[in-house]
């Protein structure tokens, strides 16, 4: 029978099959396995095998098929086999020693912050780095000529004078995250906001253009200054010890009413004053207050309902506090022998 006859052919000719290299391999399998193949054109003429012929003409099929699978992977190997005698490289030698890189200080301490106020109910939140004024500024009850909107501190991308609140410009603080976050939910919020910010300002080893913050915000009904000093509280001692004592000095923020700073005993010196501490006994490490009314009004949420409070810290400065890094500078420079001090942090 013809296809039978073919079946055969097809079987001696496979059987001395070569290849010098891949691409010849490749070819050879489509040239039998493809869709439009050796053996596919074979099944088109089985169709027309009579039926008393169909179970020996499929078992032949299905053997030159194996057959052939059998044969480009014998090829495949070879050429495998043959790159890896001529490659240059000898795997018998020890590998070249890779120097391990180590988590930035700032991760460390970023995601201790986090892991801290997780555990207090608090979820994540972030915005764009590149953001409007309307959300940075605007919405957090900035005054149209507050010093923040300047040159002097603010990075603007694009302006119009005719509208502040279209100005395009990278963040200087990371709260707009909050104003963004309220726009789009109702209370009760409870969020922190991690990310990086860019100020205006000379680069030196107390002051950077850019650097990272956390902010957070809880917002419900009957949301005290008390319920604050205690967040806070908890903070302070999950992050520098049991022992640390916490002091909140009156201040002002123009997104909170009324704000303080607060201030942690030196844990360092314990609290008797030291040279780090300016020998007062107390470092400061971040501002808080009750959220203004305005703000809340401005993103949508009934302030006669709902109360909150926001406060936010800069992550270079817990890490300089926990670590006691001279120079702002060190943080981006990369020098693997600064990161290499704080493998043991995360291990």
């Amino acid at each position: 029978m013809m296809i039978i006859d073919k079946i055969n052919a097809l079987m001696q000719t496979v059987s001395t099959l070569s290849a010098a290299n891949a691409d010849e391999v490749e070819q050879l399998r489509l040239k039998y396995l493809s869709k439009k193949g050796e053996i596919t054109a074979l099944m088109a003429e089985f169709r027309a095998v009579p039926a008393d012929m169909k179970k020996e003409v499929g078992m032949k099929i299905n053997e030159l098929k194996q057959s052939v699978q059998a044969k480009i992977n014998e090829l495949k190997e070879q050429i495998d086999n043959t790159e890896d005698t001529n490659s240059d490289i000898d795997l018998t030698c020890t590998a070249y020693p890779v120097a391990l890189g180590a988590r930035h200080p700032l991760t460390i301490v970023k995601n201790e912050i986090i892991d801290i106020f997780s555990r207090m109910g608090f979820t994540l939140a972030d915005g764009p780095e590149i953001d409007d004024d309307l959300h940075v500024f605007t919405k957090l009850n900035f005054a149209a000529d507050h010093p923040a909107r300047d040159m002097q501190d603010t990075f603007f991308i694009e302006q119009h004078p005719d509208d502040v609140t279209k100005n395009i410009l990278l963040r200087s603080h990371t709260s707009g995250d909050q104003s963004h976050y309220m726009e789009n939910h109702q209370p009760p919020i409870r969020i922190i906001c991690p990310g990086r910010v860019y100020r205006n300002e000379a680069i030196s080893a107390r002051a950077h253009c850019f650097f990272h913050q956390v902010e957070g915000l809880y917002v419900d009904k009957n949301v005290s200054f008390t319920d604050l000093k205690q967040v806070l509280l908890t903070f302070a001692r999950e992050m520098f010890g049991p022992d640390t004592k916490i002091r909140l000095r009156p201040s002002y923020f123009p997104f909170t009413e009324p704000s303080a700073e607060m201030d942690i005993s030196c844990h360092i010196c314990g609290g008797k004053g030291c040279g780090f501490c300016k020998h007062t006994g107390w470092v400061e490490i971040l501002g808080c207050g009750m959220v203004d009314p305005n703000v809340l009004e401005a993103c949508g949420i009934d302030s006669k309902v709902y109360t909150g409070y926001a406060f936010g810290m800069g992550v270079e400065r817990i890490t300089n506090l926990k670590y006691r890094v001279s120079d702002l500078r060190m943080f981006s420079e990369n020098d693997t022998r600064f990161l290499e001090e704080f493998t043991a942090a995360h291990s």
